[in-house]
């Protein structure tokens, strides 16, 4: 065997591997896209995975003709959730923490309206600064 032989043999299994692989992919993304519809009855959900199972190809190939265009708008919609999140818990970590200035002047606040005495007062105060340096 030659080594143009062998090396056309290994293109080959090349292209089998990766198209195997982007089939896989494919069938994990439709079976994702399947349990994240909640319109879908159970159902059809069952015959779409028993066709996917027995007919895998074909399945694939019609569910996204069928419903790519769906599918597509369930995975962005879960994408804007996921950051919508995400964004909320930035904004509500980042957001806990006061300057020292405010610190005081809620400190000086309670002091005249009389919640707190000066000596709490100045605890806080020294608290605040502290935290500042």
């Amino acid at each position: 065997m030659s080594f143009w032989e062998s090396f056309w043999d290994v293109i080959w299994w090349f292209l089998w591997i990766f198209a195997f692989t982007a089939y896989l992919f494919a069938l994990f993304a439709i079976i994702g896209d399947l349990f994240r519809d909640h319109k879908l009855n159970g159902w059809w959900k069952a015959v779409w995975i028993l066709f996917l199972i027995f007919v895998p190809f074909l399945t694939a190939l019609v569910y996204l003709i069928a419903r790519g265009n769906s599918m597509a708008e369930r995975s962005q919609k879960e994408a804007k959730q996921y950051q919508a999140a995400t964004e909320q818990y930035i904004r509500q970590t980042a957001g806990t923490s006061a300057s020292p200035s405010d610190e005081i002047a809620k400190a000086k606040a309670l002091l005249d309206s009389g919640t707190i005495s000066q000596a709490e007062y100045e605890q806080l105060k020294t608290k605040a600064l502290a935290h500042s340096a």
